[in-house]
């Protein structure tokens, strides 16, 4: 009888060890679903956020709540220093047969902070247009690290330049060559060690290849002109914008892209890198963009 107890009583003490292992398995489970469903629902609000505040200091004339509203999302690209690069893409018009792909980009270089700015400015016009003529991707600000560093930089967080990063031919000779000969070794457009050796310019360039736009609008500042690298006819004027050739350079966007990718890359540099242009000008220079598209710009052929 007594050894009996003892069994029972033995049985009974598994039994409540594991029960309890079982209850803690299932809390443990529980508290990694609960963080799993937090972890998926974080990025799409305030990762954005805490980007947005980052950002918008640093940025003329564009408010946290109007970073916000942008809809900007992490592309699978980021910075030397892990910051996402953020892009939205637009819905276009399915009436639309012969879609024509835009890549907006702005930002390239961290000190020239209306390039970033204006871009804003555009997407706020396309999310209260909704459907759009044509099939935009967005990326305001492709070079974070430069903006934000502790006195925002033309280059990159390693020193790099990355309009003089893309692989265009003989980059190994010419870009570095050009840099030494040309600009006298200027650490503000040092081509790097090899082409597209950032993680910026790589995702640009990856970008073009995965998404094929059918033209590239890039804007900087502040020579205030147009510039056109590639098969389509210049613009005569962007609001107060005048075309004018400024130069095709070893390793820049628009020499890659457009001369030898034939992808035209249109360049808007705006007058001021800190100072935006007026409200109406903004918006003349983005109706006439998509104007110089509509008549322009052909749908690639897949």
């Amino acid at each position: 009888m007594l050894k009996r107890q003892l069994v029972l009583s033995n049985v009974k003490k598994h039994q409540g060890r594991a029960m309890r292992r079982l209850s803690a398995s299932l809390f443990l489970f529980c508290a990694l679903m609960h963080s799993t469903v937090r972890a998926e629902v974080v990025p799409a609000t305030v990762k954005l956020h805490q980007w947005c505040k980052q950002v918008t200091p640093r940025l003329p004339k564009v408010s946290l709540n109007e970073c916000v509203l942008s809809k900007l999302a992490p592309s699978d690209g980021r910075s030397f220093k892990a910051i996402p690069l953020m892009t939205r893409d637009f819905p276009i018009d399915p009436h639309i047969k012969k879609v024509r792909r835009v890549l907006l980009i702005g930002g390239i270089h961290g000190d020239e902070k209306t390039a970033t700015a204006v871009v804003f400015k555009w997407l706020a016009a396309m999310s209260k247009s909704g459907v759009q003529e044509f099939q935009w991707k967005v990326a305001p600000l492709v070079n974070p690290d430069g903006l934000l560093a502790a006195k925002s930089t033309r280059v990159n967080a390693r020193g790099v330049d990355l309009n003089r990063n893309f692989p265009t031919p003989d980059w190994d000779k010419e870009a570095l060559q050009y840099w030494a000969k040309k600009t006298k070794s200027d650490p503000r457009r040092f081509p790097g060690k090899k082409p597209i050796s950032e993680p910026e310019s790589k995702w640009i360039h990856d970008t073009i290849k995965s998404f094929q736009p059918d033209v590239i609008i890039s804007v900087h500042a502040p020579f205030g002109v147009l510039d056109l690298d590639g098969p389509a006819q210049p613009p005569t004027r962007f609001g107060r914008l005048h075309f004018n050739r400024v130069g095709v350079y070893p390793g820049s966007l628009g020499n890659y892209s457009g001369m030898h990718q034939d992808i035209p890359v249109l360049t808007i540099e705006l007058p001021h890198a800190l100072v935006m242009p007026s409200p109406s000008e903004i918006a003349r220079i983005w109706q006439d963009m998509q104007i110089w598209i509509r008549q322009h710009i052909s749908a690639r052929k897949n």
